[in-house]
């Protein structure tokens, strides 16, 4: 990929500017071109299996997803278009639209049309990328249209207004859908009706705090970004329908508040949640605040983190050596990729690119970068809405998210715990392996680990976050067994707390620490801390280190080796602690600890003296001075519960009390 120089000078933390924006663009869009099929309406990309939805699907999705990557390039230019990009995704509307002359077309595989548009089927969600593309080039693709292609494509589209989407953020489809279609004068009465279905739904979801549910109690991750917030406020803003756009501009802003904080200094987002394949569409609703004027950030920090988190991908290899987007997180990870994505589903990545309807003397692209929340200062901050604390530090710009709040469990029953959604922590530096679970918390019963399940958030607060669950095997509960959890956080350090009621004494338990990945990984252990180490991450300069130190409740700390790795890179280990329960609630405590080796010191993880102890003890903080071995920890039992006492490096204090399904925390 042909890129213009860095500019230091206008953008001190990532070189980039609006020409990269545009270079990456044109070289996304001319890399899918020779996949284009006679008329270019189905654009199939080379890929290991079609999407669930089948071949047709994959090349609608194809047309589809680069046709809105097309659309913002070409309007962001104000129609120039020296390219021909939009005569040729006129030539596959033209040819997309038309149906197939005979049922022996479809059979023999003759036909070229993106067939119709059916109840929860892949050809709504295609039809809003369509919808939104044609609206933003209107003046230069639509108006001139023959009629006839006009009046069949309209007709294509309006398929969406009739037919069912499914539960979660797929009706905002038919609304894009209906606010073009208001606009062109197409059916516009069932239009307006769907975009008024579409925002009555999705405020049944809304949790406070600028944070929805996807259509499920409580399943929370990007789509927040990239669909909940961005439809609603996109429309509102091209059919300049101002109540609307102050109104869900207000809750983008307040999402934003807390979102900024999910991008590390290296650019990457938290890694959390489904279609993460999607990657730097996570700078859409930065974008999106700075289009509409809703948003926390002054201009040079919103192109700081969009920047950051373009160049962060196509420097580790999304981009691979074809000029393709590949299914995976840097390059290809199938572990990553839901059923439903296809070859060119990562192309949903365009929404990235909503920037580029800035124009080019926008302060969005001619103030200097700013440094994002994660540089300036350590943080702990409470989102009380997804039940989520987010911890950053500024020495290796890592960013942590402790979940106590997001489960993505259906209301009317209990699915297997999702890695990406039942983890206790997350972060921008590490990923879930695919053998024993990370950040988790598991009783063992006769070699099986049980699964957190559906989530009961007890709060959020100043340096903490609570919740309780009941662990399952199988998909059934443990009978009577409850899990009270609490993690506190400050600076790069962290405490998790377990209490355990209802569990036969004996029961085994595990608690595992942060999976590092790289090239090379290692483990080590002394006394009561366990460690992780990993070399050679893409794009990653230094060591990864994680450690784990048992406080209370654990007999034993180990390593596990994950020689599949993770999305971040091949090879993968995870620190754990173990114990067993007694008579009673059983309270388990641990420290934990993620960190660059700027911050975590190769060796750190033999930096301590402290040791795991029976009720009351405590683990006194070593010589050292890196790593866990400056933590100072105390839990014992006291009436009515566990009190846990934690004294901070840098010399403040938390006590919290936990009883069984609660939690209080206070400063001392």
């Amino acid at each position: 990929m042909q890129l213009p120089p860095e500019d230091r000078r206008t953008s001190p933390y990532t070189g980039w500017t609006r020409a990269h924006w545009e270079a990456v663009a044109d070289a996304l869009l001319a890399a899918v071109r020779p996949y284009a099929g006679p008329g270019q309406a189905l654009i199939n990309l080379p890929g290991p299996r079609p999407g669930v939805s089948g071949r047709r699907a994959d090349g609608l999705e194809g047309y589809a997803r680069t046709f809105l990557l097309a659309a913002l390039r070409v309007a962001g230019a104000r129609g120039a278009d020296p390219g021909g990009l939009l005569e040729r995704y006129a030539e596959g509307l033209d040819t997309g639209t038309r149906r197939p002359t005979a049922e022996r077309d479809l059979a023999d595989g003759d036909d070229r049309s993106w067939g119709v548009i059916a109840d929860r089927t892949q050809p709504m969600v295609e039809a809003a990328s369509i919808a939104t593309a044609l609206r933003l080039t209107r003046p230069w693709l639509w108006d001139r249209l023959d009629p006839s292609v006009r009046e069949r494509a309209g007709r294509w589209l309006a398929e969406a207004l009739h037919r069912a989407p499914v539960d979660n953020n797929w009706w905002l489809f038919p609304l894009t859908v209906g606010g073009f279609l208001t606009e062109a004068g197409i059916e516009t009465e069932a239009a307006d009706a769907a975009v008024d279905r579409g925002l009555d739904r999705i405020e049944q979801w809304y949790a406070g705090d600028g944070w929805y549910t996807d259509g499920r109690p409580r399943a929370f991750d990007h789509y927040n970004g990239w669909a909940l917030h961005l439809y609603p406020v996109l429309h509102a803003h091209l059919a300049g329908d101002h109540d609307l756009t102050a109104r869900y501009g207000a809750r983008l802003a307040a999402h934003l508040d807390g979102y900024t904080r999910f991008f590390g200094a290296d650019g990457a987002p938290v890694h959390q949640g489904r279609s993460l394949t999607y990657r730097f569409a996570a700078a859409a609703p930065l974008w999106a605040g700075a289009l509409t004027g809703h948003t926390p950030l002054l201009p040079g920090a919103t192109r700081r983190l969009a920047s950051g988190a373009l160049r962060h991908f196509v420097d580790r290899g999304a981009v691979g050596p074809d000029g393709l987007l590949s299914l995976g997180w840097y390059g290809a990870y199938p572990p990553l990729v839901q059923e439903y994505s296809g070859p060119a589903s990562p192309y949903w990545a365009s929404k990235g690119f909503l920037g580029l309807l800035l124009p080019a003397d926008h302060p969005v692209w001619t103030d200097t970068e700013l440094p994002g929340p994660a540089e300036t200062a350590d943080a702990v901050v409470p989102l009380p809405g997804p039940g989520w604390l987010v911890q950053s530090t500024a020495a290796d710009g890592v960013v942590r998210l402790h979940n106590h709040g997001s489960d993505d469990q259906p209301a009317d029953g209990v699915l297997p715990d999702q890695p990406l959604y039942a983890r206790f922590a997350h972060s921008t530096a590490t990923g879930p392996v695919t053998g024993t679970a990370d950040n988790h918390f598991a009783l063992l019963a006769a070699g099986r680990a049980s699964e957190r399940g559906p989530i009961t958030p007890l709060g959020v607060g100043a340096g903490w976050a609570a919740s309780a669950h009941r662990p399952r095997i199988d998909g059934r509960e443990l009978p009577g067994v409850t899990v009270t959890s609490l993690t506190l956080a400050h600076g790069a350090e962290e405490v998790r707390a377990h209490l355990v009621t209802g569990a036969a004494p004996g029961t085994e338990v595990r608690q595992s620490g942060w999976a590092v990945a790289g090239e090379q990984v290692a483990g080590s252990t002394e006394g009561p801390l366990a460690g992780a180490r990993a070399d050679g991450g893409p794009g990653r300069p230094g060591a990864l280190a994680a450690e784990l130190r048992a406080v209370h409740g654990y007999h034993r700390v180990g390593v596990d080796e994950a020689p599949d790795g993770t999305a971040f890179g091949p090879r993968a280990a995870v620190p754990f602690a173990t114990g067993t329960t007694g008579d009673g609630p059983a309270l388990f405590v641990c420290a934990s600890r993620l960190a660059a080796d700027r911050t975590a010191g190769a060796d750190s993880a033999a930096e301590t003296d402290g040791a795991a102890g029976a009720d009351g003890a405590e683990a006194r903080p070593g010589a050292g001075g890196t790593g866990l071995g400056s933590l100072a920890v105390r839990a014992e039992a006291v009436d009515g519960g566990h009190r846990i006492t934690v004294r901070w490096p840098d010399g403040t204090a938390h006590e919290a009390r936990l009883g069984t399904r609660s939690a209080a925390v206070r400063p001392v």
